[in-house]
């Protein structure tokens, strides 16, 4: 391995696109959760497909890793060089190159995010529906087959994906999928890149399939006396066929902490956040609908909206649910928020047992999750600097994972594996996990590749 050597070929060739600058390469080093800082030894800003490829041939030749860097974002330590090497910000790549009205799909560029991808999409009448909360980039959110509150009624990053150009370990250009609504030809290595988490290749561009905008949208929040109320009120919900776009629960520990930073005067109770889309009528309908149910299983303080500032604040209250864990204990604490998710059949037990951890171990723990899909977050406030304190937090993530691969589900929803999740491979896929290894040292037999994540023996 010699990156140096790597490095001085990149500035020979690509000059100021790279940078050995000492608070470019901290910034690119931090990490939205506990992992401590871990700079590159260079950051890269590609322009183009034909950059990416000679930068990855570069680093092949010097067998120097290459990490792709979205906006940072991700949770599980994906985007650090924990073996040195380069990371590749795909940041000026942030062109929509086409959008294809009549066909509901649209191809970019892996630096554009999803906040920017839909206002550039407004005029059109459509949207692109995956929220993961932040403002992601996309090539980020393929990587990490990313999904959100809105994966209930419109699916993950897998279902949206349609088609991929990569860049391959030697340098190599290729494309997976196509426009076409379905095919039946080869093998699907479109679905193989989504989550592939950079460890295969690195994604230039995406054809991603888009939503239309829905005439009428309505929002509410509603409580429940327990979370079996909660979950059973989904359930029902979704047996009936309801069309709902987001149904998001939060536990009464995460409505102290909104109280407590946004001002709300939320019950400090279980609540469901949710959302209906559709016409005008179709909205009205599946909101009585869902309000009967809601009262059938004992849930109250039940307050709709249909203005848009409204429920711009609610869902903004809901993807901020990190600072207000964060309002719940000292501001010199750490917040370490980790995601399993289970059949929803399962949901209330889960959420029951995890509850019943952090409270032998005496953690300030909360919880909010996608109800509709069972996936859930624990974020778990804790002092780095108490080494005792931080050893039951980690104790208390080892046993949530055991505990959803207990219940059939899996060790996380939509964070994906990076370097926290690793150990848990093994468990959850079996015998499966050697063929993950044997497609990884085929497709980048040097393991230059994002390497040190996903998988145990990368």
């Amino acid at each position: 391995m010699s990156i140096q050597a790597a490095i001085k070929a990149l500035k020979s060739t690509f000059g100021d696109q790279v940078s050995t600058n000492a608070s470019v390469l901290d910034a690119h080093g931090q990490s939205e959760t506990y992992f401590p800082v871990t700079p590159p030894d260079a950051v890269v800003f590609p322009k183009s497909t034909a950059d990416v490829s000679d930068i990855v041939k570069i680093c092949a030749t010097n067998d120097c890793p290459i990490i792709a860097y979205g906006t940072g974002t991700s949770l599980e330590g994906h985007q650090l060089a924990i073996r040195g090497g380069i990371n590749l910000d795909m940041s000026r790549m942030n062109t929509v190159l086409a959008i294809h009205a009549e066909d509901m799909d649209v191809v970019v560029q892996p630096g554009v995010t999803r906040i920017q991808l839909n206002e550039e999409l407004r005029a059109t009448g459509l949207f692109f529906p995956v929220d993961p909360g932040a403002n992601a980039s996309l090539g980020g959110m393929a990587a990490t087959r990313a999904s959100g509150t809105t994966a209930v009624r419109y699916g993950t990053m897998r279902d949206n994906v349609m088609a991929l150009e990569i860049v391959m370990a030697d340098g190599r250009i290729i494309r997976t999928g196509t426009r076409a609504r379905k095919s039946s030809a080869g093998y699907d290595l479109t679905k193989l890149f989504v989550g592939s988490e950079g460890t295969l290749g690195i994604i230039t561009e995406i054809t991603l399939r888009l939503q239309g905008q829905p005439e009428s949208v309505s929002a509410a929040t509603c409580s429940f006396p327990d979370f079996e109320s909660a979950v059973n009120t989904v359930i029902t919900t979704v047996q009936m066929g309801i069309p709902i776009a987001r149904i998001e629960f939060i536990d009464e520990m995460m409505a102290r902490g909104f109280n407590l930073h946004f001002k709300s005067k939320l019950p400090e109770l279980p609540h469901l956040f949710v959302e209906f889309h559709g016409s005008e009528q179709g909205v009205k309908d599946q909101a009585e609908t869902f309000g009967d149910i809601v009262a059938d299983m004992g849930g109250s303080d039940f307050n709709w909206s249909s203005k848009p500032e409204d429920r711009a604040a609610l869902w903004k209250m809901r993807h901020n649910a990190y600072y207000g864990m964060k309002a719940l204990a000292s501001p010199k604490w750490k917040a370490l928020t980790t995601d399993v998710c289970v059949p929803v059949s399962n949901l209330a037990k889960a959420v029951k047992l995890a509850r019943a951890e952090s409270d032998r171990l005496g953690l300030t723990m909360s919880m909010v999750g996608h109800a509709g899909d069972g996936n859930f977050h624990a974020t778990i406030n804790f002092d780095p600097e108490d080494a005792a304190q931080t050893s039951l937090v980690h104790e208390f993530t080892h046993d949530l994972n055991k505990m959803a691969l207990s219940l059939d589900g899996t060790v996380t929803g939509e964070h994906g594996i990076g370097l926290g999740k690793m150990k848990y491979m093994a468990s959850e896929h079996g015998d499966a996990l050697q063929i993950m290894v044997d497609i990884k040292k085929a497709l980048d037999p040097q393991n230059i590749m994002n390497p040190g994540k996903m998988l145990p023996s990368n």
